[in-house]
């Protein structure tokens, strides 16, 4: 499959090598088309499944497309990755709408908003779907890092899409507890979650850990 990844930090480029390695085309976008990160990322990669390219050359090529931007910075992105070629397409949203500005993280929208709903309504003819953005990108794509089994969740308003993307984490990550939450609206839960996560990694010496939802007996 030709997969799209916006965002040629680590976290797309973690995704992006993943992706490669289960046999996909994938393609990292960045503002610029020779991006000196996705250039590097792509010779590490052999190259010829692992291209490199603009937003929109991302957007285009992808049948799926990943967001691993800055949460700050995704709407801007999105809108040069350009409507068209997200149209009818699955956008997986990786990111938190985080304020790093000190060292006590905050969120840019909260509560009443998302950024997972802010995406889904700039762009209403594509299908977007929060997950991942919950954990650290080494236990995206391998969650045997962790000494037990645990969670990660979808949100989005399209059940189709989601199924697809369960299947994704299912099947290509290692993903064996998939929560679907509901609808775009349950991304406020999941983005404040991170607020939460960073308290955590205070407290753990690594940033592989996860939550575990424990039902009752």
């Amino acid at each position: 499959m030709k997969i799209g990844v916006l965002g040629t930090g680590v976290v797309g480029q973690t995704i992006g090598s993943k992706l490669v390695y289960l046999g996909h085309e994938v393609m990292i976008g960045g503002r610029d088309a020779d991006n000196p990160k996705a250039v590097a990322w792509s010779k590490k990669e052999g190259g010829q499944h692992a291209l490199f390219g603009t937003f929109a050359n991302a957007a285009s090529f992808g049948e799926i497309v990943f967001n691993c931007t800055l949460g700050s910075a995704s709407l801007d992105v999105m809108r040069l990755a350009g409507a068209e070629n997200l149209k009818g397409k699955i956008l997986i949203d990786t990111s938190n709408p985080l304020d790093y500005s000190t060292d006590i993280w905050t969120l840019t929208v909260c509560n009443t908003d998302s950024l997972g709903e802010q995406l889904q309504r700039e762009f209403p003819d594509t299908h977007v779907v929060k997950s991942l953005n919950t954990i650290n990108c080494d236990v995206m794509v391998n969650p045997t890092r962790l000494a037990e089994r645990t969670d990660v969740f979808v949100s989005g308003n399209s059940m189709e899409a989601k199924a697809q993307v369960i299947t994704i984490l299912r099947d290509w990550f290692g993903w064996k507890s998939v929560v679907d939450l509901g609808d775009i609206t349950t991304s406020r839960g999941v983005e404040m979650y991170v607020v939460l996560w960073r308290c955590f990694r205070h407290v753990v010496s690594s940033y592989h850990f996860n939550i575990k939802l424990v039902r009752s007996a």
